[in-house]
């Protein structure tokens, strides 16, 4: 339908990162938005779950690239600090060999003393790898990660296409960094990161050492109350900026005309609008919700995606304090080729699991009661398979197993609070495709243009972001698509009340 009012009136399907962020932008430029979702609160992915006096962040618990956050806050002349506080934690986090455990400090001096109290010499290696990382960093991420990948035209950029050589995209992570490192610790440290990026380090652009940077020099940073504070400082925002917010609205289809939506519909409500972003699940809009006729991609096109892990987690709440574990802390006990075949190779359950463990009462008062600890396990799965409640239980007290062997203490009898969660939850919390928790691999051929489009190629006013589109999986991935997109609709329907 034609606008006739004097603004533009949006619909965003999603109330996480990318949704807040694309609501946030578009709010500001003086467009009615209004957010839908379909969970009782905010955050997506990055939902709190609370029970007992212990809170726990569902699903993100590592605040890197705070550079991206400060962007977003500084677009609307505000600050981080407005929102929540940020403590930069050191060490890092905490790493569980085989037979040894390091402690990953916060300072690039200490952290050169480690790579050569382990490999003689390599902390020159170090600072040679790090300078290449920080130039992809700062131009990917300021000439790349921002583009939307709608056109190969937006990449004919003179420092973009100077520097491409220098970006590594044509060589792998796994081939990068053994260039710089021969100690297999330090090899799987230097790849660690890319497990926030859905794919093997063989299969990964070396682009994404940039990530790295992200780690040893722009540091890990923890929010006090957890992740879910930063949902809660972009909602506080949104709603400053006169977004309306509706929850328990889970959209089930649209309302056409003339080649757009004009409505969307979600239970017994029916929400007008000129534009439509889906920040929700892309396939699940893509494929579920709308008719065949205006898909942006055949059903076979997504059985070719190549997907990043699911995940099972479990929430603990521990009635004790457990000595040797830091805020964040990594089990590389195992052999971590055997575990990444039995995610994309040969996908099944793992039968030697690394796992993370996030304890965030390690520094943070208000997340457990005193003298307690709340924990969160996590053990990368490969996407679409069996998710019984006897695998649970079976995974359940492996870690229950590997926990008390690491800490010295008994845990079992000490769990006041238990709760599980994997791909069936995905599905049902979030339609996720496949059971997925982190969208698409970042692949090469699944590299900006080659993601799915932000824009639906039938429909003139729907849009989409999040992890399964540009520029990718992750918290500022996601912040970055929805400025993106928000941008594109700028762009595409200028609003008439900002003339």
């Amino acid at each position: 339908m034609p606008i006739e009012d004097s603004y533009c009136r949006v619909v965003v399907i999603g109330a996480g990162f990318s949704g807040l962020s694309c609501a946030c932008h578009l709010a500001k430029r003086g467009y009615k938005v209004t957010i839908l979702e379909k969970n009782d609160q905010p955050g997506g992915r990055a939902r709190a779950y609370s029970e007992k006096g212990f809170t726990w962040d569902m699903g993100p618990s590592w605040y890197w690239m705070p550079d991206v956050f400060e962007r977003f806050f500084n677009s609307f002349d505000k600050e981080v600090s407005d929102y929540y506080q940020l403590e930069r934690l050191d060490p890092s986090y905490r790493v569980k060999f085989k037979d040894e455990v390091w402690d990953v400090p916060a300072t690039i001096d200490e952290i050169e003393k480690l790579f050569d109290r382990i490999e003689p010499g390599s902390s020159e290696s170090l600072r040679k790898f790090l300078a290449q990382a920080k130039f992809k960093y700062e131009v990917g991420v300021k000439n790349l990660v921002y583009k939307p990948s709608r056109s190969l035209a937006e990449f004919i950029d003179l420092k973009l296409l100077t520097g491409l050589l220098r970006m590594d995209v044509f060589t792998s992570i796994a081939k990068h960094v053994r260039k710089h490192f021969e100690d297999e610790r330090l090899i799987q440290l230097m790849e660690f990161p890319i497990l926030f990026l859905g794919a093997t380090a063989q299969n990964t652009p070396a682009l994404y050492t940039l990530m790295n940077y992200a780690d040893v020099v722009l540091g890990t940073w923890y929010p006090k109350g957890g992740m879910n504070s930063v949902v809660k400082g972009m909602v506080e925002l949104a709603i400053e900026l006169g977004v309306e917010i509706n929850y328990n609205q889970d959209v089930s289809s649209f309302s056409y005309a003339n080649g757009k939506i004009t409505a969307v519909n979600a239970k017994d409500d029916e929400f007008s609008s000129d534009i439509i972003v889906a920040s929700a699940d892309y396939h699940h809009v893509d494929q579920k919700i709308l008719p065949e006729e205006f898909q942006n991609y055949s059903k076979e096109y997504w059985e070719s995606r190549t997907l990043a892990p699911s995940s099972l987690l479990f929430y603990l709440g521990i009635d004790k304090e457990l000595p040797n574990l830091q805020h964040h802390t990594l089990f590389f006990d195992e052999d971590f080729s055997v575990h990444s075949s039995e995610i994309y190779e040969n996908p099944q359950w793992p039968t030697r699991p690394l796992l993370y463990v996030s304890a965030t009462s390690k520094t943070d008062p208000t997340v457990a009661p005193k003298g307690k600890e709340n924990l969160v396990v996590l053990i990368p799965v490969a996407p679409d398979i069996a998710d019984t409640t006897e695998i649970r239980e079976k995974y359940f007290h492996l870690v229950i197993e590997k926990l008390e062997k690491f800490t010295g203490e008994s845990i079992g009898d000490y769990v006041t609070v238990k709760r599980s969660y994997a791909h069936r939850d995905f599905i049902s919390d979030y339609n996720s495709f496949k059971g997925n928790a982190y969208g698409l691999a970042n692949t090469l051929k699944q590299t900006a243009i080659l993601k799915p489009s932000l824009k639906n190629k039938k429909l003139k006013n729907l849009y989409y972001t999040g992890q399964l589109t540009v520029p990718g999986p992750g918290v500022p991935p996601s912040l970055i698509s929805g400025e993106v997109v928000a941008n594109e609709v700028a762009k595409d329907f200028p609003n008439f009340k900002s003339q």
